[in-house]
């Protein structure tokens, strides 16, 4: 048996996790972060692309950004259809604030070279970790290493694994209480060796249901349907998949670009939350905590957030030895994620058909959907959510007068 000494374990090598050792090596914190699955699989692992300002804005300062300012494409706003109609919101006009396209997958690659270069702790294929000690002064991590049963006695543990991860099944169900929303459908999305048909992000509002069109680069599209929830893979053939992507994104005006697909996939639609967010020396993060449904794409950037919140909790502990910070991490975090919750939802609601809704609904929908076209107010409000302005002042709230 060999014994290991850190300050922090962190559990998982997605987004949160390797933000969260990134941003501790940077204030001197040692850290090993151990990952269940393979590095192949990691940084090929296919998630969101959409980044909010202040996620580019934190990679570009803590010295990861520079593939992301090469590649990454920088969108000032987006396009809505619906009825036959185009309308260009702008974020960048509206709240002052762009968001970047860059895929989940390219972010990871940028933090596991950094952390490689760095030569600090990171392992991957470790199958068979085991949190104790959790509500005690020394938590302890259990785990096989380069073949050699391992004990690592921290600090603190930080559980960045996931919805099915290890660290939220290690707090007692008696201490957490979840939160869930299963929604009516489900999202097929392709990746296709096609030119995107726009600058900036399509959403498109069609009787047959929602569509998104979004880009990776300036010769691969990712596109994105909404679909039944039992949906199979095999009942939607590429001739059908760019029929109905053109039908719900075009509406009747021209045509996109098409191309071989790439890869595909169906997506569940679900909201999940688990709180509180610690337990003992034990701290969740991105969707170990909580998932949000895609259409705002604020699951990366949540995950970042609650990487950069326990970061500078941890770091005010070993500076200053007042734990006040990590004693309101939850507090601090929960009120962005119930945040992005509301607007993932919301924004669910008006882009999607819901099973059972009639033209009383559609035309719901159409009046909020004409709201946001046509008011400054209401398109204010919804660019600051969008580009994720609103979870900042959120997070100063509870920083200062919120507890």
């Amino acid at each position: 048996m060999r014994l290991l000494r850190t300050r922090v374990v962190i559990v998982g090598a997605g987004p949160a996790g390797l933000v969260l050792a990134h941003l501790l090596r940077l204030e001197g914190i040692d850290s090993i972060v151990l990952e269940l699955r393979d590095r192949e699989y990691v940084e090929r692992r296919v998630r969101a692309g959409l980044l909010e300002q202040s996620t580019a804005d934190l990679l570009r300062t803590t010295g990861v950004g520079a593939r992301l300012d090469r590649e990454g494409q920088v969108h000032e706003g987006f396009e809505l259809r619906f009825g036959g109609e185009r309308h260009r919101i702008s974020t960048a006009e509206l709240c002052g604030r762009s968001v970047c396209v860059y895929g989940q997958q390219e972010v990871v690659k940028d933090l596991i070279r950094a952390r490689l270069e760095a030569e600090a702790p990171l392992h991957f294929g470790v199958d068979d970790i085991v949190l104790d000690g959790l509500t005690g002064d020394a938590p302890t991590v259990s785990c096989t290493l380069d073949g050699v049963r391992t004990t690592i006695r921290a600090d603190f543990v930080a559980g960045c694994d996931g919805f099915h991860g290890v660290a939220r099944r290690s707090v007692p169900r008696s201490e957490l209480s979840v939160f869930e929303k299963t929604y009516p459908f489900a999202w097929l999305g392709i990746l296709a060796a096609a030119p995107p048909a726009g600058e900036e992000l399509i959403y498109g509002v069609h009787d047959h249901g929602f569509a998104l069109h979004s880009m990776r680069s300036s010769q691969i599209s990712r596109l994105y349907l909404q679909v039944d929830p039992d949906e199979r893979l095999e009942a939607w053939p590429d001739d059908r998949v760019w029929a109905e992507l053109n039908d719900r994104l075009c509406q009747g005006r021209g045509k996109l670009n098409e191309g071989p697909v790439l890869e595909r996939s169906i997506t569940a639609m679900r909201g999940f939350v688990a709180e509180p967010m610690q337990y003992g020396r034990l701290f969740l993060a991105g969707d170990a905590a909580h998932i949000v449904p895609p259409t705002a794409a604020k699951g990366l950037n949540l995950a970042v957030a609650d990487a950069r919140i326990l970061a500078e909790a941890l770091a005010s502990w070993y500076t200053t030895g007042n734990r006040e910070s990590l004693d309101h991490y939850s507090r601090t975090s929960l009120r962005g994620v119930w945040q992005a919750q509301e607007f993932s939802a919301w924004m669910t609601w008006l882009l999607h058909r819901y099973p059972g809704d009639g033209p009383f609904e559609s035309r719901l929908r159409r009046a909020r959907l004409r709201q946001l076209v046509d008011s400054e107010a209401f398109a204010t409000s919804f660019a600051e959510h969008y580009a994720g302005v609103s979870r900042e002042f959120a997070r100063t709230a509870a920083g200062d007068g919120g507890r």
